[in-house]
């Protein structure tokens, strides 16, 4: 059988619906669609059913919003009940949510394409160690899949058997699935505060989050969703921030009605929304987002109360802010926090992903913490956080700069909630707070009556491009991307050799290292571009003090039929990243002829 999925650790993904256009929204999908969606249903049951050592392995399934989740749902309950497995179906289900969920069970089954448009539709598994399975262990059930894909009578008997004789096994999962909701909501919330606090330690959480009400009084503090439809709605988002004493507005609260991704061009509605409220007095309205559909990204608008205007971060300004609020958290936990959590040997860290802006390299060093770099993709940057913690360090922050996804320990997914709590912690603890420790480290002269503003004027200044700008974004015809590649590096060393005078005379450019990372792994002063193969491929340009000031980077989408580029340069340098992206364009384009 065909299949025309992309099979990526990130996700399997693909347009369910049946008439084929991404935009339908049509909840029909074909009988093929139904047969695909048991067949990964099986490959995943017999995994996990290994993996746990359990005869009756305890599986959640959830669906975010997409009309088409609901028939690829129904098509795996209807094979997994003629299993052992025990099944907790919670419904339309976050993904930060189920991640959660499933720490109390063996695994999780997730239906849902993330930010892609709302034809589409996929599938994440996972473990119960709260995110996806990392790229060896998707490798090992795509294997699987394939293969009982080329068996077409294999594949026929199963979705016949899966369809015959159990009527009140699947009727019985959708009885119990209100319950199931209400234990994942239960769960989620237990898990996020333990990942806002930074501890296990109930005692200092209540007294935390007691503090934060105590401060949120003083200064009084409103959040608006633009929730588009998402999974979120039917989360605990509303609920959480009422109960922590900030008021909570939003939009969109049912239907999709724009596109998914949370990206600058759909966040103006919430930006929006949020000058409404100002204008009508609601002053408390000074952090929006926006999440995606299976809400476990979700970007950020701020009141700005000097240009009395909602302002849109990017992608990349949220992240630093994400990193400089947590990686000064952790240093203020680690001397205000449960004694039995302080250490002597404190070694604190940041995991990003390649394209992340080299920002977060400058935010870091001036708070002593390292930065390590994975491959593109939220499986590689959890992984490889795992690793350095496993070597001693403190991740606390961790995730992928180039969509303002952040991930916050011990969490392993992207979450809102985490995003805009650590804002919410950054504006509002003053007393020797974060952002004093952070003007402290950095030479910064600090004001007590700072603004978010203030704190994103105190970072360092960079020109990158945005990953969903048409510019970052090419169509190739070579899809052996270790071969365009290699025809990259020929056409580019010899365009630097012609350029080399060119861009040291303009930009102060003079020499240049390439890096690429492949899974969790970063190998500089590369000589083989080829040897990237899938991975990310790094030209970093430097000046005459070797230090880096530019980066061009590409890799293809494991999610998408796309190859993506970008472009970092230190400073306000629009026509820099501009030029530089450019020149990458033209030689990409060469090496695919």
């Amino acid at each position: 059988m065909e299949h025309n999925m992309i099979l990526s650790a990130s996700g399997w993904r693909k347009v369910f619906a049946i008439s084929g256009d991404e935009q339908d929204v049509n909840p029909r999908i074909s009988d093929d669609d139904k047969s695909i969606s048991i067949a990964a249903a099986k490959v995943f049951y017999d995994y996990i059913k290994a993996k746990s050592g359990q005869e009756t392995p305890v599986i959640a399934i959830g669906i975010d919003t997409r009309p088409t989740g609901g028939e690829i749902a129904d098509a795996m309950i209807h094979f997994l009940t003629k299993t052992n497995a025990v099944l907790q179906y919670s419904g339309i289900t976050s993904a930060p949510e189920i991640m959660a969920y499933a720490r109390r069970l063996d695994g999780f089954i997730y239906i849902s394409a993330s930010h892609n448009p709302v034809g589409h539709n996929g599938i994440k598994f996972g473990t119960n160690d709260g995110g996806v399975l990392n790229g060896t262990e998707n490798a090992a059930l795509v294997k699987e899949f394939l293969a009982l894909l080329k068996d077409d009578k294999k594949l026929a008997d199963l979705v016949k058997d899966s369809y015959s004789g159990n009527a009140d096994k699947v009727k019985n999962v959708y009885i119990e699935a209100a319950a199931a909701k209400r234990n994942s909501l239960k769960a989620y919330e237990s898990f996020i505060n333990q990942t806002i606090t930074g501890t296990e330690d109930r005692a200092f959480a209540e007294k935390f989050f007691n503090n934060l009400k105590t401060y949120i009084e003083e200064a009084p503090t409103g959040v608006v969703c633009d929730f588009n439809g998402s999974s979120r709605a039917k989360c605990i988002d509303r609920e959480f921030f009422n109960k922590n004493g900030i008021a909570f507005y939003s939009i969109n609260d049912e239907k999709i009605v724009h596109e998914i991704i949370p990206e600058t061009e759909n966040l103006v509605h919430v930006a929006a929304e949020m000058e409404r409220l100002q204008a009508q007095g609601y002053k408390d309205a000074v952090l929006g987002y926006m999440p995606d559909c299976d809400g476990d990204r979700g970007n950020i608008v701020y009141w700005d109360e000097k240009q009395k205007k909602a302002v849109i971060l990017k992608a990349q300004e949220v992240f630093s802010l994400s990193v400089l609020a947590e990686l000064t958290y952790s240093i203020w936990l680690n001397d205000n926090g449960p004694a039995a959590e302080k250490s002597d040997s404190f070694k604190p860290a940041v995991a990003v992903n390649c394209p992340t802006s080299m920002r977060i390299e400058e935010i870091a060093e001036k708070l002593g913490a390292k930065v390590f770099r994975a491959e593109v993709g939220e499986a590689n940057v959890v992984n490889l956080a795992r690793e350095k913690r496993a070597e001693g360090y403190t991740v606390r922050i961790l995730g992928e700069g180039s969509n303002g996804g952040t991930i916050t320990h011990p969490a392993s997914v992207r979450d809102p909630l985490n995003t805009i709590f650590a804002l919410i912690k950054l504006l509002l603890m003053r007393e020797n707070g974060l952002y004093k420790i952070w003007c402290d480290k950095a030479g910064i002269k600090y004001k007590s009556d700072f603004t978010l503003s203030d704190v994103i004027a105190s970072l360092p200044e960079y020109t990158t491009t945005g990953v969903s700008e048409p510019r970052a974004v090419l169509h190739v015809k070579n899809t052996n991307h270790a071969e365009l590649k290699k025809s990259f590096q020929k056409v580019f060393e010899a365009d630097w050799k012609k350029k080399k005078a060119d861009l040291s005379k303009k930009y102060g450019i003079e020499a240049y290292e390439a890096v690429i990372t492949n899974g969790t792994k970063e190998t500089r002063n590369v000589t083989d571009y080829s040897t990237s193969g899938k991975g990310g491929l790094k030209i970093l340009f430097k000046d005459k003090k070797d230090t880096p000031i530019a980066f061009i980077w590409m890799r293809g989408s494991g999610t998408e039929p796309v190859f993506r580029i970008m472009c970092d340069v230190k400073g306000n340098k629009p026509q820099m990243e501009k030029d530089l992206l450019a020149w990458e364009t033209e030689l990409i384009e060469k090496a695919d002829k």
